[in-house]
C-alpha cells in the first residue's frame, strides 16, 4: 500500500490501532475488502449505520501498514471465533425462513409483529405475475402505471400491456416517455407505497384456484354429477364454468392431455387390472376414444395382452368401469405433482 502517513490523521490522540473505535476498524475491513474487488452489499444494515461507515469512510486518513495488519488480524480472530449468526428480530427471521413456511404462516407473522417484507420493493413488484399487477395498474395514474412498466423485464412488460384495453395500453406507453424526470426519491417512494398495497392484500390459504380446486374435486365426481355440476355454473357464472372445464382432468381428457411418448410411462405406474377393467368399460365414444388412444401408443405386445384380458373380463359394471378409470386418473395426477409427467394444456379441453 505504500508508505502512509500517520495514524494521528484518523485521531489526534492515536497513534495506533487499539485507538481506532469498532466502527473505524470496521470500514478498514471494508475499505480493504472493496479496493480487492470484493461484492459487498450493505444495503441490509440499519440507515444510521450506512451513514456511519459513509462519513467514516470519508473522514479517514491513510493508516500505517502495522494498523492494517492489526486490524485485520483483530477482525480474521473474532471471525474464527464466531459459531453461527441469527438473524435480529421477527423481519430477519422471516427473510432466512422465506419460501420454507407457508405464504399464510408468514403473512401472519409479518402482521403479529408489525413487519412489512424486506428489501427493494420493485424487485418484489417486477416478480410479480402480470396477472396480479392487472389490478394495481387499472386504479393507479398513467404516471404510476408507466414507471410499473418501465420496471418490468420487456417480456413481462409487453403481456401486462395486452391484457390491458387498448386505449389505456396506448396512454400507458405514451406516459412512458414522460418518466425520465423521474428522480430516485420519487421511484423508491413509489415502489414502497406500491409494495405496501399488495402486502394489504391477503395472500390465500389455499395453493390452488377456485377452478382449479372446483375442478379437482370434479375428477372425482360421477360423470353425472360433474355434468349436473357445469350445468348449474354455466347459468350462474359461465366464465367461471369454462375455468373449471379447463382444470378438469378424467379419463376421456387423456388423448387431449397426455404426449403419446408418456403413454408407456403412465401404463408402468398403473396397475394392470385397473387398466383391464377402465379400457373394457370404455362405452361412450369419447371413452372409446381414449382407450384406444393408450392402447395404441404403447407397445404391440402388450396391447395384445390387454386386449385377451379385456375379452376374458366380459361386460364391465359401471360402477366398476367409473372406479377404475378414477383410479388411472389419480396415479396420473400423482405422477404430474411429482414432476414425472407434464400435462398437455388445451383450450378446449372436453369435460366428459
Amino acid at each position: 500500500m505504500g508508505t502512509l502517513t500517520p495514524l494521528a490523521q484518523i485521531a489526534p490522540s492515536a497513534q495506533n490501532q487499539t485507538a481506532l473505535t469498532r466502527r473505524q476498524k470496521a470500514a478498514i475491513i471494508i475499505r480493504l475488502a472493496v479496493s480487492h474487488g470484493a461484492e459487498m452489499s450493505l444495503q441490509d444494515l440499519p440507515d444510521d449505520l450506512q451513514v456511519d461507515l459513509t462519513r467514516i469512510l470519508g473522514d479517514m486518513r491513510p493508516i500505517t501498514r502495522d494498523t492494517l495488519h492489526e486490524v485485520v488480524e483483530e477482525f480474521a480472530v473474532e471471525l474464527e471465533g464466531l459459531g453461527l449468526t441469527f438473524p435480529r428480530g421477527v423481519a430477519g427471521a422471516l427473510s432466512v425462513l422465506d419460501g420454507r413456511i407457508s405464504p399464510h404462516t408468514a403473512a401472519r407473522l409479518r402482521k403479529e409483529a408489525g413487519v412489512r417484507q424486506t428489501g427493494d420493493p420493485w424487485e418484489r413488484i417486477a416478480a410479480l405475475d402480470p396477472q396480479k399487477l392487472l389490478p394495481v395498474i387499472e386504479s393507479e395514474s398513467l404516471e404510476v402505471s408507466a414507471i410499473i412498466l418501465s420496471k418490468l423485464d420487456i417480456s413481462k412488460a409487453a403481456e401486462l400491456l395486452g391484457l390491458l384495453p387498448g386505449d389505456k395500453a396506448r396512454r400507458i406507453a405514451y406516459a412512458v416517455s414522460q418518466t425520465s424526470s423521474v428522480t430516485a426519491d420519487a421511484l423508491d417512494r413509489i415502489g414502497i407505497s406500491l409494495a405496501a398495497q399488495l402486502e394489504s392484500v391477503p395472500d390465500s390459504v389455499f395453493e390452488q384456484g377456485p377452478a382449479a380446486r372446483v375442478g379437482a374435486i370434479l375428477n372425482f365426481s360421477t360423470a353425472s354429477a360433474r355434468d349436473e355440476v357445469l350445468t348449474g355454473l354455466d347459468e350462474t357464472d359461465r366464465d367461471f364454468a369454462d375455468e373449471v372445464r379447463k382444470a378438469i382432468f378424467t379419463f376421456v381428457n387423456i388423448p387431449d392431455r397426455i404426449a403419446p411418448r408418456d403413454i408407456p410411462k403412465v401404463v408402468r405406474e398403473l396397475e394392470q387390472a385397473d387398466l383391464v377393467t377402465a379400457i373394457g368399460g370404455a362405452v361412450s365414444e369419447q371413452e372409446k376414444r381414449a382407450a384406444e388412444y393408450v392402447l395404441g401408443n404403447m407397445s404391440a405386445r402388450l396391447a395384445d395382452s390387454i386386449r385377451d384380458e379385456v375379452a376374458d373380463l366380459g361386460k364391465v359394471k359401471p360402477k366398476d368401469a367409473e372406479a377404475a378409470m378414477n383410479a388411472v386418473v389419480a396415479a396420473i395426477r400423482e405422477m404430474e405433482a411429482a414432476g414425472e409427467l407434464l400435462l398437455i394444456a388445451g383450450e378446449e379441453d372436453q369435460d366428459g
